[in-house]
């Protein structure tokens, strides 16, 4: 070989340089554990047992963070500690960090003595303005802070309140599959029943601007389940299933987006950026 040629690939690999490091910038994910802080903001609680939701979600969410950080991905939580963190917050925490996956952890309650003994199971909601039922109605009034709760605040203007319903459409799609695929995962990961997919209008969901969904990782109040939930090593079955519904999520769906945006024309040929288990990735030109 040439110097003379040699010098013109040792060129060209520097100038690619900074294209391949954004390339493989890592995948980003916040992770949301639900509540925190004094009554009333604590959450649901397990009967006389001493199990408080706050408490299982951040201890949920710290181990999915380990799962997710081993996998190559930069993982943020909304909370460390037990702290209550305004709803606009935790939106404000995930559009800040430029997040491509957006996941609230909580634990689910029933009220009735009756319906505590026999309801269980997990279910993932995403964001819609039409509950699934009267159920999921009810559950998004409650992890809202009531019926009357204030609205995340929204554009001032029309060109932004654009803008944003545009940058927010291609993510209000992509969280059903999110859910589709987290739920999967769940119930395989922890044998759990299945209380399936559903959609509520929950406040923490409506402002963030990537794919987001809320995941009731059980009952707290059931007898057995409740029980399960404050062990380690039902909490660290939890979390590889969560970790595993992201990792899935990233190959299957941002990944291909990814390859589709990078596509060059007939005439140009590049290399696509690829999401791999072993290391998460995401994409180079994020819009967020």
């Amino acid at each position: 070989m040439s110097v003379r040629r040699a010098a013109l690939l040792t060129a060209a690999c520097l100038l690619a340089l900074p294209a391949l490091a954004e390339q493989q910038a890592p995948l980003v994910v916040v992770l949301d554990p639900g509540h925190g802080g004094r009554w009333p903001h604590d959450g649901a609680h397990g009967g006389g047992r001493g199990l408080h939701e706050k408490v299982i979600a951040l201890q949920v969410a710290q181990k999915t963070k380990e799962r997710l950080e081993a996998q190559g991905a930069t993982v943020i939580l909304t909370r460390d500690a037990d702290e209550d963190i305004p709803l606009a917050d935790r939106v404000r925490i995930a559009n800040e960090a430029g997040a491509d996956v957006f996941l609230s952890i909580h634990c689910n309650s029933m009220e009735k003595r009756e319906d505590r003994k026999v309801t269980r199971g997990v279910e993932t909601y995403f964001l819609s303005p039409d509950p699934t039922d009267a159920e999921a109605r009810m559950l998004a009034q409650l992890e809202n802070g009531g019926p009357d709760a204030v609205p995340l605040p929204r554009a001032n203007d029309a060109v932004t309140g654009i803008l944003n319903d545009l940058a927010l459409g291609q993510a209000r799609n992509d969280s059903a599959a999110l859910a589709q695929i987290v739920q999967r995962h769940m119930v395989k990961g922890t044998r759990a029943q299945s209380r399936g997919v559903r959609q509520a209008p929950f406040l923490v969901l409506s402002g963030t601007r990537m794919p987001s969904v809320l995941v009731e990782i059980g009952f707290i109040s059931h007898p057995r389940e409740g029980r399960m939930l404050s062990r380690d090593r039902y909490q660290r079955r939890v979390a590889q299933a969560l970790a595993g519904g992201v990792r899935d999520f990233a190959e299957q769906v941002l990944s291909r987006r990814l390859v589709a945006q990078a596509r060059p024309p007939a005439s140009e040929k590049k290399e696509a950026p690829v999401v791999s288990g072993a290391g998460l990735v995401a994409s180079p030109a994020r819009t967020r």
